[in-house]
């Protein structure tokens, strides 16, 4: 059994900064994407940012410069760091991974999500 445990969302002013966090744990024996996306009330999931196991980047146009996404593989944990939010980025964030774990396969898990609400 895996699991992804977010952390860290919650209400910011504009400007504000916001650190997310997410764990996998359970019978894991390799990670390669870890991931964020996130959903907006009434629009699709999107892509905010990947990081591959050997640190590559990459990021949605709208958060490029503002966030940062950096992942720690001896604990499983990826993080996404936000800065300069703007109320657009008010959403639901979820964490994504493809893992190889002791069902013999590789697999995407999604954590539960984390609110994150940018408003004066």
């Amino acid at each position: 059994q895996v699991q992804l445990v977010e952390s860290g969302g919650g209400l910011v002013q504009p400007g504000g900064s916001l650190r997310l966090s997410c764990a996998a744990s359970g019978s894991i024996f390799s990670i390669t994407t870890m991931a964020w996306y996130r959903q907006a009330a009434g629009k699709e999931r999107e892509l905010v940012a990947i990081i591959a196991s050997g640190g590559s980047t990459n990021y949605g146009d709208s958060v490029k410069g503002r966030f940062t996404i950096s992942r720690d593989n001896a604990k499983n944990t990826v993080y996404l760091q936000m800065t300069s939010l703007k109320p657009a980025d008010t959403a639901v964030y979820y964490c994504n991974a493809h893992i190889y774990s002791a069902a013999y396969a590789w697999s995407d898990y999604w954590g539960q999500g984390t609110q994150v609400t940018v408003s004066s």
